[in-house]
């Protein structure tokens, strides 16, 4: 959970997370069958496919770092860096360090993990457009000894203002482990502006060229493009001409559970000045195939169900087969002592 201080009571104001009974409303929208096969995708399946099904918390996490590494996997990049801005108590970036290390394990992609954080909270409103009805200096500090020593060897805080820590990150980071993700969770419009200057560093290898993007406080009813972090996405794609952040368009269509709200706080940055954007391969004229399995609108559902089948015969064709061992030992024993 995040800690607002209270100026006023000197007690801090804390924003809870959402409960039980909220998630399970919004659960119970969803088709009953989907959630039936979900149980037993929660019992039996792989990483994976949990994170298909929206089981693994934060689930915009585990999507946006799974889908990272799929990214990468097709360029044949072995390590990405992903990347928290805004960090408070450290909750959501272990989070991403945990599913990292998971979704390495099933993909073979490796992560680099960064958190940028002020480390005494936040600083002062600018102007309206950095919303000081929302929020205010001081929000959200950070334990930064006790993180530091929670994260793991592959993950490091950032710490400092961002216009300052940002220009020598980007400078230090290697092209060989590009950066395939970042959450946008700074809250005011004037530190998202210095934050997406993460994504105009001149060497277009630095990134994946379409790189996840998660934007966090864009949900409540005095969010808008005119502020706060839509307006920085605004005035990034009006100032980059061959670097824009675009929705993730038809994400929802292809989730398997299409009413969860982070759905529409995912975006890419199409990173169009990237040498893959720029070159052909070399290959066969594109058919449309006549097979009907080909032609699939829920991608996830679809492997999730298929991977489930599969292991599901692997598992019986194991099964017979030492039945069929023991059966053969036992008659190899009987024909002995007779």
């Amino acid at each position: 959970m995040k800690q607002k201080v209270d100026s006023e009571s000197e007690q801090p104001f804390i924003i809870h997370p959402r409960s039980w009974s909220a998630r399970l409303a919004e659960r119970l929208t969803e088709p009953l069958h989907l959630n039936i096969l979900a149980a037993f995708v929660k019992l039996f399946g792989s990483y994976t496919m949990k994170i298909d099904f929206d089981l693994i918390r934060p689930r915009h996490y585990a999507f946006a770092i799974l889908e990272a590494a799929r990214f990468a996997q097709r360029q044949g990049v072995s390590t990405i860096t992903i990347i928290e801005f805004g960090v408070a108590m450290g909750k959501g970036l272990l989070a991403m360090c945990d599913i990292a290390k998971q979704v390495s394990r099933e993909t073979g992609v490796q992560f680099s993990v960064a958190g940028f954080d002020t480390g005494c909270g936040m600083p002062p409103p600018v102007d309206y457009r950095d919303h000081p009805d929302l929020y205010q200096a001081g929000d959200f500090p950070m334990n930064q000894e006790e993180l530091a020593r929670e994260l793991p060897p592959n993950a490091r805080l950032v710490i400092g203002d961002i216009k300052h820590t940002v220009p020598g990150f980007l400078a230090e980071l290697s092209p060989e482990q590009p950066i395939g993700f970042a959450a946008i969770d700074v809250d005011y419009y004037s530190s998202a502006v210095e934050a997406l200057k993460i994504f105009s560093g001149p060497d277009p290898t630095k990134y994946l060229p379409l790189t996840l993007v998660y934007l966090d406080d864009i949900v409540l009813p005095s969010h808008s493009r005119f502020t706060g972090e839509l307006l920085a996405v605004e005035e990034f794609n009006q100032a980059n001409a061959m670097r824009k952040i675009d929705k993730y368009r038809f994400l929802r269509s292809q989730r398997i559970f299409k009413q969860p709200r982070w759905i529409s706080q995912v975006f890419l940055l199409h990173v169009f000045d990237h040498p893959i954007m720029n070159t052909t391969k070399a290959r066969q004229p594109k058919i449309y195939a006549d097979h009907p399995q080909r032609r699939r609108s829920r991608p996830y559902l679809i492997s999730s169900i298929d991977q489930l089948l599969n292991d599901g015969w692997r598992s019986r064709r194991n099964h017979a087969s030492r039945q069929s061992r023991l059966v053969s030992q036992g008659a190899g024993q009987y024909k002995g002592s007779a």
